[in-house]
């Protein structure tokens, strides 16, 4: 691996375990069963190798709550390396989605940390900045000019709960006899963010693997009576608006570009924390 990196340049490596043993849908289950769980000591173990000048990673920010990242983080700080880690809210650099993700920052040159937020929460960008501009679509179709844009189809039952849900409300808006029998349980009260259609005016729910099921979060449209296309559901996650995820003329499946687009660093996140490596060696040397 260290013959990619030319000589004399600044070597940056950027990597991360997978966030699924350490995200909030793990609880309940003993994490350190999961196969994925000792990656982090792996990625420790690459990095000692390699010796990187800067190192990166994101992850979801119970990541802290793990005794593996603070073995991380530690090895870090024994090799010299000067650690940035804190919780970043996508909004404050320009993500149209209320995701929050453990950014770590560090650099073997000197102090590091993240750019300053570029906006606030009068400037966040909203869900209808994002995606009002595309063509109207339904339930279960495809756009022809866009095969990215294409919306789930809903069961009969499903069109009747979205046709009775309001942006940014739940299926406590629901007449009784659309609720689940699991909404129905006092254990299933308290899950009111699914089934539910997300505001125009506001950032987005995290978009998640499944973003692209009406029942699996707040992932109805503000207007229209679908879930979010895999277009919309890219853009949000602030993939351009062409963007491929296929090769043209390829079969656009819904479940495993879901899965791409929610396990996907929102793009201008990663330019964020890119914009910090970056300026961070520019001051080194100007100083």
């Amino acid at each position: 691996m260290a013959s990619h990196y030319p000589r004399g340049h600044v070597k940056l490596l950027a990597g991360c375990a997978p966030c699924q043993p350490f995200s909030t849908y793990s609880q309940g289950r003993n994490a350190r069963n999961d196969k994925k769980w000792p990656l982090l000591y792996e990625f420790a173990r690459i990095i000692s190798e390699i010796e990187p000048d800067l190192v990166t990673m994101e992850n979801v920010p119970d990541v802290v709550k793990h005794q593996v990242y603070h073995d991380f983080v530690s090895s870090l700080k024994r090799a010299g390396y000067h650690v940035w880690a804190e919780p970043v809210y996508c909004p404050d650099y320009g993500t149209p989605q209320k995701r929050t993700r453990h950014v770590l920052l560090a650099s073997i040159l000197g102090s590091i940390e993240m750019i300053k937020p570029t906006h606030t929460p009068k400037t966040y960008k909203t869900v209808k900045q994002t995606i009002s501009a595309l063509p109207p679509l339904k339930a279960g179709k495809q756009h022809p000019n866009d095969p990215l844009h294409k919306a789930a189809g809903l069961s009969e039952l499903n069109m009747e709960r979205m046709l009775a849900s309001r942006p940014g409300g739940s299926w406590w808006d629901w007449p009784e006899k659309l609720r689940a029998d699991c909404h129905r349980k006092g254990t299933g009260r308290s899950y009111s963010g699914v089934y539910a259609r997300m505001s125009w005016n506001e950032p987005s729910p995290t978009m998640t693997t499944q973003c692209y099921g009406f029942g699996n979060g707040r992932f109805g449209h503000p207007s229209q009576h679908r879930a979010i296309s895999l277009r919309e559901a890219a853009m949000l996650q602030t993939f351009p608006k062409k963007y491929r995820f296929v090769m043209p003329g390829d079969r656009v499946e819904l479940a495993p570009i879901g899965r791409m687009i929610g396990n996907a660093v929102p793009v201008k996140l990663g330019r964020a924390i890119g914009r910090s490596l970056t300026e961070h060696i520019n001051k080194l040397k100007s100083g």
